[in-house]
């Protein structure tokens, strides 16, 4: 049994001081950093738009974060602009032990195609190719932990088990961003119900 493990969008642009910060979101560097000792294969997904993506309430005339549209058939969020393709935004948090990580996927890159999932777009009309890397590299279990938690990494892992993978989450490398207050929690909760194995960081190291 080969086990992954999948860093979801530690960027600065979800940090504090960064343009959609997710509160204490840089608290889980130091969690992917002590988790990344224990796997030999480490995916980081990284959110990669174009400067005029759909998502963005800046392209939306009358529209502002939070607010909810219809793009090509699919209900979309709207956000501020955020990891703009080479924008310091885009990059990973400093501090993040880069050295350790195997490959990079990015996702969202298609303008008029949000991706919240490392897997798939929204409409799951696309792939990234990470489920076929998984496999080529013979990956069957994944853990998963990133950013956000009621967004970008609920959906990863939702669809990691979709796609047949063992996966956990570590519940202390996950900050939400909360739209609505409580979205985290559910996310969870949803994440458990769905066959989720949540775990402590500390757990990894006693071989889970």
């Amino acid at each position: 049994m080969k086990k992954a493990l999948i860093l979801v969008d530690i960027q600065n642009d979800f940090v504090p001081g960064g343009a959609l910060p997710v509160p204490d979101g840089d608290a889980v560097v130091a969690v992917a950093n002590k988790a990344m000792r224990h796997f030999d294969l480490v995916v980081a997904i990284q959110d990669w738009h174009p400067a005029d993506h759909s998502s963005f309430a800046s392209r939306h005339k009358g529209h502002r974060p939070g607010d909810m549209v219809v793009i090509d058939g699919l209900r979309q969020i709207l956000w501020p602009d955020h990891c703009v393709q080479n924008t310091r935004g885009a990059e990973f948090v400093p501090g993040l032990e880069m050295e350790r990580i195997t490959k990079v996927f990015h996702k969202g890159m298609s303008r008029n195609d949000d991706s919240y999932s490392g897997f798939f777009d929204n409409g799951h009309r696309n792939s990234t190719g990470l489920g076929d890397y998984l496999r080529e590299m013979g990956v069957d279990e994944v853990t998963i932990m990133g950013l956000a938690t009621d967004y970008c990494v609920k959906f990863t892992v939702l669809d990691a088990a979709m796609l047949g993978f063992k996966t956990r989450l570590i519940i202390e490398g996950v900050r939400g961003v909360e739209v609505q207050k409580g979205d985290s929690e559910k996310a969870v909760e949803e994440m458990r119900k769905a066959g989720i194995g949540v775990l402590s960081v500390e757990d990894i190291g006693k071989g889970f």
